[in-house]
């Protein structure tokens, strides 16, 4: 197995009792940046999806670190309690039921051989992985990080996506990058610009799952019609996006 952080922060994980801000997890800092570990390291080579965010929250946090206690106490082997801390701080909820259904809109599941994208969550999960262009957890004082700074012009940010999100685009090398929302869009873009990674291979476009962005989302399902869009939803965008990604993801090999 390839050289993790996980030995250095096993001991603190018996012991911190779901505390996310532990400062024995903090791993780098620069002023109202912090970066902390959490067993989040477990990569799927086979892969055939990436769906990526921004970095994970504090939920996440305690939920993988809670799982990776628990299967620390019980002799579980360090890759498979990555592998089983990971998979507990996957999408849930509603998220995942709008998540699922834009796949399905654009085709995914269909091309993988689905009855639905919903079954990249339980029967088809050796084919998804999901990460974060910070893939450790980070935060502006102390308040889970959305975007603010810029990942890509504040070069504590740059330096963590070089060291811990970059690898993982190399290790991927016959997944489709499946960015959800503006940030890990320009971050995977950007990749492709350097070379990192192919540009057909990034799925952007699609709108972010999150409730709040029922209108743009119930429009990409066919939910809802052009007439009845308020002025913040652009159709022609979206429609142009549909297309695009249903072209991409018939590019995937089964």
């Amino acid at each position: 197995m390839e050289k993790t952080h996980f030995a250095r922060y096993s001991a603190v994980i018996r012991t911190t009792n779901g505390n996310v801000m532990d400062e024995r997890l903090l791993m780098a800092q620069d002023g109202p940046l912090q970066v902390y570990y959490a067993p989040f390291e477990h990569v799927n080579r086979d892969a055939k999806v990436a769906i990526v965010g921004i970095t994970p929250g504090k939920t996440q946090m305690k939920n993988a670190l809670h799982e990776a206690k628990r299967q620390m106490l019980v002799g579980t082997t360090e890759g498979e309690i990555l592998r089983l801390a990971k998979s507990t701080a996957g999408f849930s909820g509603p998220m995942r039921l709008n998540l699922t259904a834009l796949l399905d809109r654009i085709g995914l599941g269909e091309r993988l051989g689905l009855a639905s994208s919903a079954e990249l969550f339980s029967s088809a999960r050796h084919r998804l992985h999901t990460c974060s262009v910070l893939p450790f957890p980070t935060f502006v004082s102390g308040d889970d990080y959305r975007g603010t700074p810029d990942p890509l012009k504040r070069p504590f940010l740059r330096e963590q996506i070089r060291q811990h999100f970059e690898p993982v685009v190399k290790e991927l090398r016959s997944a489709f990058f499946l960015p959800l929302g503006p940030v890990p869009t320009r971050v995977l873009l950007a990749l492709a610009g350097e070379g990192l990674l192919d540009r057909d291979r990034v799925l952007d476009g699609m709108p972010h799952p999150s409730g709040a962005n029922g209108e743009r989302i119930n429009y990409f399902l066919g939910k809802k019609s052009r007439e009845c869009l308020s002025g913040k939803t652009d159709a022609t965008a979206l429609d142009r996006a549909r297309e695009e990604l249903v072209k991409r993801v018939g590019r995937i090999a089964d």
